[in-house]
């Protein structure tokens, strides 16, 4: 089977409806050949059962070795987007870029922090910060002005928990924002200086640790690092706790931003949230299957010839795994593109993928999915009349679903 058409991220097309585009897509193939952000082949999986094999498939790695005398392609397209060289250990080393016993030496070194009791013994916490949220957005509702949550709540409630189980100062975390807007900008102007000022403020706060240690990740990992040196170096302590503070907070901000647009524009499954509240668990699933920030997964390379929805990638070969369109396949889901808060989870097996799956299964999604539920439940219970100011705006971005700001009035606006 082949294809005249030869997607690319990059297609203003595809970037303004990643989920309808590839949903179009995925109806036709499960498999398309096109072509990768950085002008290299690749090819886009969009079936669900397709994109479950690539995440979970050892024959797929999310990092390719490059043949003798090829210069290592990561390397290549950080130099392109002007990362220095001392720089670059914190992005190759990165969990995603691992697989394999190094993957899991890495990620059991975090894993304590987001296990279920832990996650779970975090919600008062959870609740009191939302709670002062909202008591702020009360305070400006009485104002002429139009409120933007992404600013005055989407972001600040994950920077918070995420900070706090980490141990960054709250009077650190404010400059997170603009560092992660940095980072995931993908421009030479703005991602070398995020990923400096992450890098440099991490180390100090390592180096305070060291000498004030507390209840924190950063102090727990300080103490694996001073009972085995040489289970993690300083850079590898730098790049987790980087990697866990970005993913932490960029992820859930846009997932609770994109949730009280999705809402506000279905009022009918807000209706059914109001009356019965006990379904906000079940509604969070559905609001990351339809509007998960990530649709797209990072690359992942063939280790070797795999056949795969009836073609045959080779080795070396790239694969850009769709998870927008597998969250939409009509073999998991009836009426797939039906924003159903009552929808059971994979009703035809296979949840969404929104978290991803296999090894690289976001390691803190039950405390993003937490989050977000305590956020919307605790939003719409003090606002019960919150209206849009303005219709959303979602910029086009050839990886991200996300707003830049969501204007509303917490209560009618006459």
């Amino acid at each position: 089977m082949t294809h005249t058409y030869e997607p690319n991220l990059l297609d203003p097309a595809i970037m303004a409806d990643l989920r309808g585009e590839f949903g179009r897509l995925r109806d036709q193939s499960s498999l398309w050949r096109g072509w990768a952000m950085d002008g290299t082949p690749a090819w886009y999986v969009t079936g669900a059962a397709e994109v479950r094999t690539v995440l979970s498939d050892p024959r797929f790695a999310t990092r390719r070795t490059p043949a003798p005398g090829e210069e290592d392609p990561l390397i290549k397209n950080l130099a392109a987007l002007g990362i220095p060289e001392d720089l670059t250990v914190h992005v190759t080393g990165m969990l995603i870029n691992f697989s394999g016993a190094e993957h899991s030496r890495l990620r059991k070194l975090v894993s304590s922090a987001f296990t279920a009791r832990r996650v779970t013994d975090l919600r008062p916490r959870i609740e009191e910060i939302t709670g002062k949220l909202l008591d702020g957005i009360e305070a400006a509702a009485a104002g002429p002005d139009p409120v933007d949550l992404i600013e005055s709540f989407a972001y600040p409630v994950p920077i918070a928990v995420i900070c706090e189980l980490v141990g960054v100062p709250e009077s650190d975390r404010p400059a997170w924002r603009e560092w992660g807007d940095g980072l995931v900008s993908m421009t030479p102007d703005r991602t070398p200086d995020a990923l400096r000022s992450m890098v440099e403020q991490v180390k100090a706060l390592v180096d305070r640790r060291r000498a004030e240690p507390a209840d924190d990740l950063i102090t727990a990992l300080l103490r694996a690092q001073a009972e085995d040196g040489d289970r993690l170096s300083d850079d590898e302590l730098v790049t987790l706790v980087i990697n866990i503070v970005f993913a932490g907070h960029e992820t859930t901000a846009h997932q609770i931003g994109n949730s009280i647009a999705a809402l506000l524009t279905h009022p009918d499954q807000l209706d059914l949230l109001r009356r019965e509240p006990d379904r906000w668990p079940a509604a969070v699933h559905e609001l990351v299957r339809l509007w998960t920030p990530f649709p797209i997964s990072p690359l992942r390379y063939a280790l070797e010839d795999v056949e795969l929805g009836g073609f045959t990638i080779a080795a070396g070969e790239a694969v850009q795994p769709v998870l927008i369109s597998a969250n939409t396949d009509p073999a998991c889901h009836s009426d797939p593109d039906r924003f159903d808060v009552g929808r059971r989870d994979g009703e035809r097996g296979g949840g969404n993928l929104g978290f991803g799956h296999g090894i690289h299964y976001c390691l803190g999604a039950p405390l993003a999915r937490m989050e977000t539920e305590i956020a919307l439940s605790a939003l719409f219970r003090r606002f019960p009349d919150l209206t849009l100011a303005t219709e959303p705006h979602w910029a086009p971005h050839p990886l991200m679903v996300r707003l830049g700001q969501l204007l509303v009035h917490p209560h009618p606006h006459p």
